[in-house]
């Protein structure tokens, strides 16, 4: 998926939309001065193209934050980086491509804080610590990277979309299987089915709780956290202790 901006990018790298000399081509062009071999040259121009890529996805980051994806433009994106829209179009060639990239960023980031929070020792903690070690990693990655929530839940873009919709899927059964394992083996547990509603229920309060989350600092937003926990731990205590009746 990243691979498509970064392949339309580069046949721009070295001009701006109006077809003028690019300033970091410019400024690429002079670092290769005397005492800069045929190999240090590249990996410099390299290292500063990588550097205003970073600048431009944290730039993007902000904008889908305050205006969401629908509502922002190259523009915004550029004024927030400090550059020319001309050099941003020398590595991305509209909003959608730096939206593809900055996703796919931050999906391989949610994963990696996924597979902290899902860890196999976690199932062995008592229900109140188990949803400490899930739930911390998870609003963490969240707070830290608040662009992921405004970016997947509102673009639209096909190939966010789907990717998101593969890491909800992962996030299911991985709840199902948490939920599996801490249900009593005894009649009257929950079938497969209703595990499947409750992971549900669960990943729809999680999602529901972040957004208030993310909308509050410091102790208000500790307050949100709390209550999350204090909803998800009356809510599944009853079934993962007692069996409901039938």
């Amino acid at each position: 998926m990243r691979e498509s901006s970064r392949t339309k990018s580069t046949g721009k790298a070295d001009e701006t939309a109006t077809g003028a000399t690019a300033p970091d081509a410019v400024e690429a062009t002079s670092e290769a001065a005397p005492g800069a071999t045929p190999e240090t040259a590249p990996r410099r121009r390299q290292a500063r193209g990588e550097r205003r890529i970073a600048q431009l996805l944290s730039a993007a980051a902000g904008v889908f934050c305050r205006t969401g994806y629908a509502a922002a433009s190259t523009n915004a994106i550029a004024r927030e980086a400090g550059v020319s829209p001309g050099t941003l179009y020398q590595f991305f060639p509209n909003k959608e491509a730096i939206a593809v990239e900055l996703g796919g960023q931050l999906l391989q980031r949610a994963h990696e804080a996924h597979g902290q929070a899902f860890l196999p020792e976690n199932l062995e903690r008592p229900l109140p610590e188990l949803l400490d070690a899930v739930l911390d990693p998870v609003v963490a990655f969240n707070c830290e990277n608040p662009a992921f929530l405004a970016l997947m839940h509102g673009s639209g873009i096909p190939g966010i979309a789907q990717e998101h919709e593969e890491l909800h899927a992962g996030m299911l059964t991985r709840v199902e299987a948490v939920l599996r394992a801490c249900t009593p083996a005894a009649a009257g547990s929950p079938e497969p089915a209703e595990l499947t509603h409750v992971a549900h229920m669960v990943l729809g309060i999680v999602k529901s709780s972040l957004e208030l989350i993310l909308a509050s600092e410091g102790a208000e937003r500790a307050a949100y956290v709390a209550e999350l926990k204090t909803v998800l731990l009356r809510y599944l205590d009853p079934m993962l202790t007692t069996p409901p009746p039938r």
